[in-house]
């Protein structure tokens, strides 16, 4: 076909919907009318003389056809995008920008408050919004632009640029006053001690369940919780006792009602990662947003 009279939005159509194997999903992505994104595949269709899309029940199933375009497409938007980006510049002063990043709660507990007072001087004009992602999907989510980095312990996170912000290990956080703690010589809490203490385990951080059932401690867990925020609290006024990071424990402690104590638990460090993605690298503003990130946590 010429494309000489292709309208390049339709190709972003295209794209959204074979990503989300919907119209209606595609058109909440790129901000149009449910059908103005199904006009838009229609005159694709008619250009390219195949159907492109098969209705099915909850969406739509692409054409032998629309495989074999989907990835060409994909490639030729991300070179524009870049190629277009590189064309200006940033200025954090002036500029007007959501940035979308993935943190788990632990995350926004640490990393958010500092990098939101260094935006309130630097970057006034600059939104963040914190969108958790299943592990599995940050990947793609950053390569089609709906995240602009996730910052976290994300072994099983793939096929992304990335640089190591900090070296972390886990400890126990206990209320200062805990029982155990008294007459404790070493700082360091044995596998026979840690058998005496009951647990809140946090089911969103499956890297600490996976050290309890590992240490064969998981008949001691006594509270089961979906989130992190409210679990601090719960050690403060009881005896259970949490694994975290030592980073994170660090901040409560320094509240002067809690302890964090080492302790003989499986597995070596691990370390928390800025990731993004090769289609944005070069994009100005992103560019400085991870400056940033680096300048605030990267270990030096």
């Amino acid at each position: 076909m010429d494309i000489s009279g292709l309208d390049l939005n339709l190709l972003r159509v295209f794209d959204a919907v074979f990503r989300h194997g919907s119209v209606s999903r595609a058109a909440d992505e790129l901000g149009l009318s449910q059908p103005a994104a199904s006009q838009a595949i229609t005159r694709l269709r008619q250009l390219l003389g195949n159907p492109l899309f098969e209705r099915m029940h909850g969406g739509v199933r692409p054409t032998p056809r629309a495989e074999r375009l989907a990835q060409s497409v994909r490639t030729a938007l991300a070179m524009l995008e870049v190629a277009l980006a590189e064309a200006h510049d940033f200025d954090p002063q002036a500029g007007e920008k959501r940035f979308r990043l993935h943190l788990s709660d632990i995350g926004e507990a640490r990393f958010l408050p500092p990098l939101m007072q260094a935006l309130r001087e630097r970057a006034p004009r600059v939104q963040l919004e914190t969108l958790p992602v299943p592990m599995h999907d940050i990947a793609d989510a950053l390569d089609r632009g709906s995240l602009d980095m996730a910052i976290g312990f994300l072994p099983g996170v793939t096929r992304t640029q990335q640089t190591v912000l900090l070296s972390d290990h886990y400890q126990v956080l206990l209320r200062r006053d805990h029982p155990l703690l008294q007459g404790l010589a070493a700082q360091r809490l044995s596998l026979a001690r840690l058998r005496r203490l009951e647990f809140v385990a946090v089911r969103s951080h499956s890297e600490t369940l996976r050290i309890l059932q590992a240490l064969d401690l998981q008949e001691r867990v006594r509270l089961s919780a979906a989130h992190f925020m409210a679990v601090p609290s719960i050690v403060r006024q009881t005896d259970l006792a949490v694994v975290m990071p030592a980073e994170i424990a660090a901040s409560f402690v320094a509240q002067g009602s809690y302890a964090a104590v080492e302790a003989d638990l499986p597995g070596k460090g691990f370390d928390v990662s800025l990731h993004w993605s090769w289609r944005f690298a070069q994009e100005p503003a992103n560019l400085w947003l991870r400056a940033l990130v680096q300048e605030l946590f990267q270990q030096r």
